[in-house]
């Protein structure tokens, strides 16, 4: 496996989710996914999204909204969350590519329409909002990225910056645990490669921070969606190809 190339992904995908709050994973299995199989990655890049998920959690502890976690959003998650699992644990992974590639257009081409039109999102009737995160779960126990549709939700619903960011923290770190073993049983896991790539997470970390702190939200959400779209265009040309 690539370590620098798995560097380069964990550098710049983490340094969103840093800043953000969410996308990491996207951004990191897209473009890897360009090279290497989803599989492999995700057993070196979930170990990876956990120590950031955790480190994010510590610092912003105060801000998570446990209740809301607690009695709507972690069950429906975790339900959609063993459905994904039980799913890619049965079935051939040769559909991973495309199916993953055309998720992320469309979510990509969603969000560049959303921050387009401008308006505060509007709070999700409690059936529409339980689809959401029953969708989320299931792409998360697949792919171990399911936050577009949970950030869909949580956005609605927890308008305030530091609150959505901490709870999210507290999310990804329930479901990543939740997913090791699944990783663990496939043999995919590869602990020693995750544990090397600590120093571009604290990288990215550090510049995450800062781009946190310094450019407009709106502008760079702009600039990941973009990047996203692009990605996730090439994967799905080169996968339907092949």
């Amino acid at each position: 496996m690539d370590v620098a190339l798995l560097a380069g992904l964990v550098f710049l995908g983490f340094l969103v989710e840093a800043a953000a709050g969410f996308g990491g994973m996207v951004i990191s299995l897209t473009l890897g996914a360009l090279w290497l199989p989803i599989g492999q990655l995700l057993g070196v890049l979930v170990p990876v999204n956990l120590v950031l998920s955790s480190y994010l959690l510590a610092r912003n502890l105060k801000h998570v909204d446990w209740r809301f976690l607690a009695r709507r959003l972690v069950p429906l998650m975790a339900a959609g969350l063993a459905a994904g699992v039980a799913l890619a644990a049965s079935t051939s992974t040769a559909w991973l590519k495309p199916v993953f590639a055309a998720f992320v257009v469309v979510v990509a081409a969603q969000q560049l329409v959303q921050l387009k039109g401008g308006a505060a999102p509007a709070r999700l009737s409690p059936l529409v909002a339980g689809a959401w995160l029953l969708g989320g779960g299931f792409i998360h126990g697949v792919f171990a990225t399911g936050g577009p549709p949970t950030v869909y939700v949580a956005s609605r619903e927890l308008p305030e910056k530091a609150v959505f960011r901490a709870s999210l923290s507290a999310v990804w770190v329930l479901l990543n645990l939740l997913l090791l073993p699944r990783l663990w049983l496939e043999g995919s896991l590869a602990l020693q490669t995750s544990a090397v790539l600590l120093v571009p997470l604290a990288g990215g970390v550090v510049a995450g921070e800062w781009v946190h702190r310094r450019l407009d939200e709106k502008q760079f959400r702009v600039a990941v969606a973009v990047l996203l779209l692009g990605a996730g265009l090439t994967l799905l040309i080169s996968s339907l190809r092949a």
